[in-house]
């Protein structure tokens, strides 16, 4: 008898792991997520000004213009990335396929643990809807079922997603599935996530997605209606995207695109314990960038510096057995026009021009004669060369000869 009571009760505690704990361990969005009130969040977190403490282990704010970190917390930290790994599937989903093709979903595809679409094996549904289920409901079903339908494989697939990866130079970075159950050989790091998340959103395709609250999908014919778990999109002004995450080696994860009439950023949390310290994390970071940060016209900054610089220093540029002495010299483009920073840091821009003054007749136009360096503190944000734009021959012989006839006729 009691045998048999220890059976069941065995049976009894199987089904609660796999049916409960072993899905929050390698859960998403869908498990496990507490109703939080917006407003509130956003009302507590009016009070960002000259500092910021945030419960995510890791964040970044990521300035979509330049391409530059704004803030940052351990950005560069390897870690888990749950969900947001479908960033990255959905763009290569939509770079490689036609959005109206058919799908029809596999038995491994159907049986993936964790959030889902709860597609069934069987099922008929368009490449688009997929994408919808995959960045809206986060569906891991969705995910194998468009990496399965893409490269044949979940391991085909993510050697796609590691040479997107490599062509976009994320360097510490590397996938294994394409739904971002933890791995320990999947990972990235916030700083990377938001590169990638500011490539996926030049996408239009991408960007109209993952800006979608809810919308309709058709399974087999019949509609269903799905809502995205992305909790800031609609609820504070100027989010239009990415994706939200969550296992237990990554935490609650939140990747943002906002922006107001100035700024356009991306903000990444990852590693917040529970769905409200992500929430109001990115609450906090977004309002903290937006109240403290200015963006300042590097451009004009530099060509008033550099226009004063040649005004002194041209007449100083000795050309040794030069033939003309006219000289014409400019500079790189600047990259970036616009930088945000730092509102007490917009008197610590510096603006450094190095040069070397003597040089050996004949000098071609495009050699290089100095250096421009721009500096926020000891960032350095921009590189550039200065060069001759004309060509400064040497003086010949015959040039020699002329010149002393003509002090020779003077002299007479």
């Amino acid at each position: 008898m009691k045998k048999k009571i220890f059976v069941v009760v065995t049976i009894i505690v199987l089904f609660f792991y796999y049916t409960i704990i072993s899905n929050y361990s390698f859960a998403d969005d869908e498990i496990d997520e507490e109703s939080d009130d917006i407003e509130s969040l956003i009302v507590s977190s009016n009070n960002i000004d000259e500092d910021i403490n945030l419960n995510s282990r890791i964040a970044v704010a990521y300035d979509r213009e330049s391409g530059r970190v704004i803030w940052g917390k351990d950005e560069n930290k390897k870690t888990a990335m749950a969900s947001t790994t479908k960033i990255m599937t959905a763009i290569i989903v939509i770079e490689n396929c036609k959005l109206n093709e058919v799908v029809e979903i596999s038995q491994k595809a159907a049986g993936t643990g964790g959030s889902k679409l709860k597609l069934k094996k069987g099922d008929k549904i368009t490449v688009n809807d997929l994408l919808y289920g995959l960045m809206l409901r986060s569906g891991n079903d969705s995910a194998v079922a468009l990496a399965e339908y893409v490269a044949g494989s979940v391991e085909n697939f993510a050697e796609l997603m590691n040479n997107k990866a490599k062509e976009l130079n994320l360097k510490s970075t590397h996938f294994v599935t394409p739904h971002g159950l933890d791995d320990p050989n999947h990972y990235t790091t916030a700083y990377e996530l938001a590169i990638l998340a500011d490539y996926a959103l030049k996408n239009e395709i991408f960007s109209k997605i993952v800006s979608t609250k809810n919308c309709t999908i058709t399974i087999n014919g019949y509609p269903r209606n799905i809502c995205n778990t992305n909790e800031l999109l609609g609820n504070y002004p100027g989010v239009y995207g990415v994706k939200t995450g969550f296992t237990n080696n990554a935490g609650r994860c939140l990747v943002t695109a906002v922006k107001n009439d100035k700024m356009d950023i991306i903000t990444v949390v990852i590693q917040a314990d529970t769905k409200k310290d992500r929430t109001s994390d990115s609450i906090k970071l977004i309002k903290y960038i937006f109240n403290n940060y200015e963006k300042v016209n590097v451009e004009e900054l530099l060509i008033e510096e550099f226009n004063n610089w040649k005004n002194i220093n041209i007449s100083r540029i000795n050309i040794n057995r030069a033939k003309d002495k006219n000289i014409n010299i400019k500079r790189d483009n600047i990259n970036n026009k616009n930088i945000i920073v730092n509102k007490s840091d917009i008197n610590n821009i510096k603006i450094i021009i190095n040069a070397i003054y003597n040089y050996e007749a004949p000098v071609y136009k495009g050699n290089k004669l100095g250096e421009i360096n721009i500096y926020v503190k000891n960032e350095l944000l921009e590189k550039m060369n200065i060069y001759f734009d004309n060509e400064i021959q040497r003086k010949s012989f015959i040039d020699y000869f002329k010149k002393c006839l003509r002090e020779a006729t003077n002299i007479l």
